[in-house]
């Protein structure tokens, strides 16, 4: 059996995830506790193997999801050596093994659990071979969730028949976050279709607020390629978005939503500006007419559009957003050969499983 076909099978079947826990000591008196899951997660986000997911916690539990709709839970406030619970869901009625069999890049993008929701973000096949990032949503609990349709685009991304014949359902973004007591937000990339960046009609390419009572969206940025890290810092009113760029383009963006209007959207300049290069270079004759459509011009303000806060060449395979002090935030990088140094080349790779610290001055620029 398959390893998609035997995680979908096993997400259904009462039973634990079994675990096998390290306890490391680390300074200051904390301890590090890893968790690693020798059942369950089988398949990858982008890529068949190794297995990998999303976490997010609720009451006093962690809450894991698999790529392919492995749900679970274990409580984290106690030294019982503990497995994971399965909780039994209706995803795959979203998304299933037709579906992840398509393509190694469709899965589940982003877990969120808010006001006794949990929400899931994923690659929703809209019409046949037509793909955006949908959400789905049910009442949090540990014993059988039934989801609903939360959000679901109108318009999708043909993986064959689209004007620039590129296509990647991984470069959708998909990332979830709470931004007040009646909305969330909701990153979406542009599945290479880059003109859809600067598309106001479209979702793509853009992060949108979503009313959590009737699903109505308003966009909140755009001329984003690939936004899978998101942070609403209420504190100083703004968020903080990590961007997957193409070669050498990885990109932290800052929107101040101080500065914001219903006339004018944020615009942060994909694909018309890019400190980065699209894959092969200028040198690639194959390029020639993706420069011509898509300059990637080394300036965003003389563009009209806003700078990055903060540009990675080579690319560090940019992961989410975390805020942990006054002005102070940490970022991970992927790890890897899918985890990009976006140079396909192991030796300048820069930051493969590494974190990022960083911190904001008065002016709202990185130190």
């Amino acid at each position: 059996m398959s390893n998609l076909k035997a995680e979908i099978l096993e997400a259904q079947i009462d039973g634990d995830i079994t675990i096998e826990e390290t306890v490391i000591t680390l300074s200051n008196n904390l301890t590090l506790k890893k968790y690693l899951l020798k059942t369950g997660f089988y398949a990858g986000i982008n890529q068949y193997s190794p297995g990998s997911g999303h976490i997010s916690f609720y009451e006093d539990n962690l809450v894991i999801i698999s790529s392919r709709g492995m749900l679970a839970y274990k409580k984290v406030n106690t030294d019982d050596k503990v497995n994971f619970k399965k909780i039994k869901n209706n995803i795959n009625d979203y998304i299933g093994l037709s579906q992840f069999e398509k393509d190694k890049n469709f899965s589940l993008k982003d877990l969120f659990i808010f006001k006794n929701k949990i929400f899931i973000s994923y690659t929703e096949e809209i019409k046949d071979d037509c793909w955006n990032i949908g959400v789905i949503f049910g009442d949090m609990n540990y014993e059988n969730i039934k989801f609903t349709k939360f959000f679901s685009p109108k318009n999708c991304v043909h993986s064959t028949d689209n004007i620039d014949k590129e296509f990647s359902g991984g470069q959708s973004g998909g990332r979830i976050v709470s931004f007040d007591d009646n909305h969330i937000l909701l990153s979406i990339g542009d599945f290479v279709s880059r003109h859809l960046a600067q598309n106001k009609n479209s979702v793509n390419g853009k992060i949108i607020k979503i009313n959590i009572d009737n699903s109505d969206y308003e966009l909140v940025s755009m001329g984003h390629r690939n936004p899978q890290g998101l942070l609403f810092d209420k504190e100083n009113n703004i968020l903080l978005e990590t961007e997957h760029g193409p070669r050498g383009g990885d990109e932290i963006n800052l929107i101040d939503l101080n500065e914001m209007s219903q006339n004018k959207i944020p615009n942060y300049g994909w694909a018309i500006s890019s400190y980065g290069e699209h894959y092969g270079g200028k040198t690639n004759i194959y390029n020639k007419k993706k420069y011509e459509k898509y300059p990637l011009y080394k300036s965003h303000n003389e563009y009209g559009f806003i700078e990055p806060l903060k540009v990675y060449d080579p690319s560090v395979g940019i992961s989410n957003i975390v805020k942990i002090g006054k002005n102070k935030y940490v970022h991970g990088s992927m790890g890897g050969p899918f985890g990009r140094g976006r140079e396909h080349n192991p030796e300048k790779r820069a930051g493969d499983k590494s974190l990022f610290f960083f911190e904001l001055n008065e002016k709202k620029t990185n130190n």
